[in-house]
């Protein structure tokens, strides 16, 4: 967890949600705070002491949220879009942003595909004129779906939806989508091709893109001209498509018409040029507006809060490693242990730590283990006093110019699974191997090229020295002297009279004046005090 454990979490509101989202929360312990239409002084105010955020598309999460809240861990989302959050500050910040992309992927689908029925046969039109007591049959003449060609831009968990149901009705589906496979396009019966193919081809086009700078702006002028005839529908994010190029090209008959839900300004001001045209069929974003789906999602944003207080996977988090709940008990126990091996290596280390491996051998190795990963960087950058957690790991290694590698071997020859962090300035390096005996239990089983059997826990005391008789007693006695209670002892040796290392579990911190009688032994090279977990 971010910040580590917290007894009292007060999670902050400030966009409505389902009660059941609420009810989530409050059930698992955690004090709610509902401030709905904060903003400005207000809102850095009201977070100022928060641990969680829960926000929709009202609540800009900016720099200066992140800056007033040093207490947050996890900002979730309820609902898909993020672009009212700074995602880049608060991974600076180590703060977890989730969403809930699944609660309302089949409101917004059966959204997209009312609209696109709406656009065709001209529904809203004719009920306006029809409530205003004309009979106007013969000035609406609508186009059917079947025969047609849909074209998707962007084959995520909404565009799949839509395409399966329209599909149904007999539509042949062309898509554009640079981040899925053939295979997955294929199995949707649908041809992958760019998005000048996809325009070309489409009567109807739907777009399932989120707006990011790559896609501001992605269905521009020269991008409606080629959907000559056609229609257009966007049930995705407001500011992909090119609003008043849009109302131009359906009043200048270049496109039969559209039907928009989202804007790249809401609510969409009165002087919108799309409100001019009568072929262009607008609803003031209702995507995901259904019971289900709004409960769907303060429930799975909920979920997600809870968990990252509870020290368990956060599925959806956007900027942190995130792993499907099923793998997570498996690597679990590694978590802890690979940030213990990173923190023991970088106190060891002499050099300026300029790149980190992480190594994984044996049953491990076939696990997704970026989660585990970002736990050893988080180890390594500790010690190094650095403001640094699992999700902002590996930003930091990225900003300081070190190099992370991850490698795997699916076997390991004297454990069924080992794992091993490597540190390193190009000329020298140190590694530290830990794997778990008993199915749980922890253990550091190489320091340096030492084979040791310690248990990283507490205050751990690791000692460089000649391997000449006495010196044990003598760091024992020393450490007796000054009220230290050995908890355990682990040593290891290179060669008979060579260089030894020896690992003490304490019961209390090493006193100073202890440190500075075992360095004045000349037997002794080094000793390194090392706080761990659990003490």
């Amino acid at each position: 967890m971010p910040r580590g454990f917290l007894s009292n979490v007060k999670v902050l509101v400030t966009d409505p949600i389902a009660d059941a989202g609420l009810d989530t929360l409050r059930e698992a312990g955690h004090e709610v705070e509902t401030a709905y239409d904060v903003e400005g002084e207000a809102l850095l105010d009201a977070v100022s002491d928060a641990n969680a955020l829960i926000v929709r598309s009202g609540t800009d999460v900016n720099e200066a949220v992140f800056e007033a809240a040093p207490d947050l861990v996890i900002v979730g989302r309820a609902g898909i879009g993020v672009d009212n959050i700074d995602i880049d500050a608060a991974t600076d910040h180590g703060v977890i942003v989730a969403n809930a992309p699944e609660g309302n992927v089949r409101a917004a689908a059966e959204h997209s595909v009312a609209m696109a029925f709406a656009a065709a046969r001209s529904i809203p039109q004719a009920h306006a004129r029809l409530k205003d007591g004309e009979w106007a049959k013969s000035d609406y003449l609508g186009t059917e779906v079947n025969g047609k060609t849909l074209g998707v831009v962007g084959l995520g968990r909404v565009g799949q939806e839509v395409a399966k149901k329209l599909a149904s009705l007999g539509m042949d589906l062309v898509a554009y989508d640079p981040y899925i496979s053939e295979e997955r396009a294929d199995q949707l019966g649908a041809d992958l091709v760019d998005l000048d193919d996809c325009l070309a081809a489409a009567d109807f086009l739907t777009v399932h893109v989120p707006l990011t700078p790559e896609t501001e702006n992605l269905i521009d002028e020269d991008a409606l001209a080629n959907l000559e005839g056609g229609y257009l529908v966007n049930c995705a994010r407001g500011g992909v498509v090119d609003e008043d190029a849009l109302a131009d090209a359906v009043s200048d008959g270049v496109m039969k018409g559209a039907a928009v839900d989202v804007f790249a300004e809401e609510p969409l001001p009165e002087d919108s040029k799309l409100l001019d045209v009568d072929d262009i069929v607008v609803t003031p974003h209702l995507g995901a507006s259904t019971e289900a789906a709004q409960e769907h999602v303060a429930v799975s944003t909920a979920e997600q809060v809870v968990a990252a207080f509870d020290d368990e996977p956060v599925l959806n988090a956007l900027n942190a490693p995130s792993v499907d709940e099923s793998v997570f008990p498996r690597i679990e126990p590694y978590i802890g242990l690979t940030e213990t091996a990173g923190k023991v290596a970088a106190q060891l280390f002499d050099g300026r730590v300029e790149r980190i491996e992480v190594s994984y051998a044996g049953d491990i190795a076939a696990e997704d283990l970026d989660l585990v990963t970002a736990s050893a960087q988080k180890g390594v950058f500790e010690p190094l006093e650095w403001n640094v957690n699992a999700v902002n790991a590996p930003r930091v290694a990225e900003e300081r110019g070190i190099e992370v590698t991850e490698t795997k071997t699916g076997s390991s020859a004297d454990f069924q699974s080992l794992v091993t962090v490597t540190v390193g300035d190009g000329a020298d390096e140190l590694s530290v191997s830990g794997t778990l005996f008993a199915g749980d239990d922890p253990r550091l089983v190489s320091i340096d090229g030492y084979r040791v059997d310690a248990i990283p826990h507490g205050h751990m005391l690791i000692a460089r020295n000649r391997d000449e008789p006495g010196v044990i007693g003598f760091i024992g006695t020393v450490l007796g002297e000054h009220d230290v209670n050995i908890a355990g002892m682990f040593n290891a040796r290179e060669t008979d009279g060579g260089e030894a290392l020896t690992v003490y579990n304490l019961d209390e911190d090493l006193p100073d004046a202890a440190r500075e009688e075992l360095e004045a032994d000349t037997r002794i090279t080094e000793v390194k005090e090392i706080e761990l977990n659990g003490d």
